[in-house]
């Protein structure tokens, strides 16, 4: 990959891991997923209001089209992810629901072979199973103690809407032209009605004055700030790379917030933690050596899609970004 593109996917994978830090400091401080969800959708509906009107572009919000319906589409998935995975964890374990959630990448896979039919080969997918098991044992999953239950298959389902918007996203940006910040507002504002309406239906903005400690709001817009980069550098980079690459490059996602968690939350980085960080390694390195494991394949078939720009990257580069 080319460096721009490299510092692309690390600010993605460093602006994902400072949001689910942001996260779960106000879970724990509020003791609602919702009005979480709620006040981070705010704190990024604040600054992507700010960058439209900055860059002119807020008038053209309401011209949309037909193509309007996608982008509500694209925001009601975002939102039911977040829901099924709540649900998942109201009646399951963690170990388990982290493992089931991060089957999106094997779903990403799968899609692209049969709906796509972009071709992955066998070190593909071994590098993809390595990285997976290392992010499992830097995330701590407890494999002893894995047990499935009727309502994990909440986890399922939302990795399956994990897996269903992202090539949502791809769709909007390469077959209806729209620009990423268009589909980041539409987003963000479906899923903050969607929050705000169930907050107010379960009461958890009552006595919010109470549970909020010192630096509460900062870290609130903060949460926002990082949430505004998610949709900044993951669309752009769904634009330019195969939604595939983009997942594997996500689960670096777990060892940044290690290393969130040990400088800034004083938690331990365990054995079992590197030895996690030092297999997701092995993984990447195997599928960064694609080219060079399958040369003849790669040239005679005109393979572009792994880690560089695909040819429907570089024809959308004249599209608004």
């Amino acid at each position: 990959m080319k460096g721009k593109s490299v510092c692309m996917m690390l600010a993605m994978v460093l602006a994902w891991s400072v949001y689910y830090t942001v996260s779960k400091i106000l879970v724990d401080a509020t003791g609602s997923a919702y009005v979480t969800g709620f006040l981070l959708r705010l704190g990024a509906l604040v600054f992507l209001t700010a960058q439209i009107f900055a860059d002119g572009s807020a008038k053209q919000m309401l011209k949309q089209g037909r193509s309007v319906w996608i982008l509500l589409l694209i925001g009601v998935f975002g939102f039911l992810l977040d829901l099924f995975a709540n649900l998942g964890y109201a009646g399951g374990s963690l170990s388990t629901g982290t493992s089931l959630l991060k089957t999106d990448v094997l779903m990403v896979n799968l899609v692209t072979v049969a709906v796509y039919h972009k071709k992955l080969y066998s070190t593909d997918w071994l590098g993809t199973g390595i990285m997976l098991l290392g992010v499992l044992l830097v995330l701590g999953v407890d494999f002893s103690g894995f047990r499935l239950h009727l309502t994990d298959l909440f986890f399922l389902l939302s990795a399956a809407c994990v897996t269903a918007n992202a090539f949502l996203i791809k769709s909007a940006e390469e077959k209806r032209g729209k620009d990423s910040d268009t589909i980041s507002y539409y987003n963000n504002f479906v899923v903050f009605l969607l929050f705000g309406a169930f907050t107010l239906v379960r009461g958890d903005l009552r006595g919010i004055g109470e549970k909020a400690f010192s630096g509460f709001w900062p870290l609130v817009l903060l949460g926002g700030l990082a949430q505004t980069g998610i949709y900044f550098f993951y669309y752009r980079n769904l634009r330019r790379h195969e939604v595939w690459v983009v997942k594997l490059w996500l689960l670096g996602m777990p060892i940044v917030s290690s290393l969130i968690g040990v400088v800034f939350l004083h938690e331990r980085l365990t054995l079992w933690k590197l030895v996690g960080i030092a297999v997701v390694l092995i993984g990447a390195g195997i599928i960064l050596l694609r080219s060079k494991l399958h040369p003849e394949k790669m040239t005679g078939k005109g393979e572009t899609h792994d880690f560089a720009e695909s040819t429907e990257a570089r024809k959308s580069e004249s599209a608004p970004v």
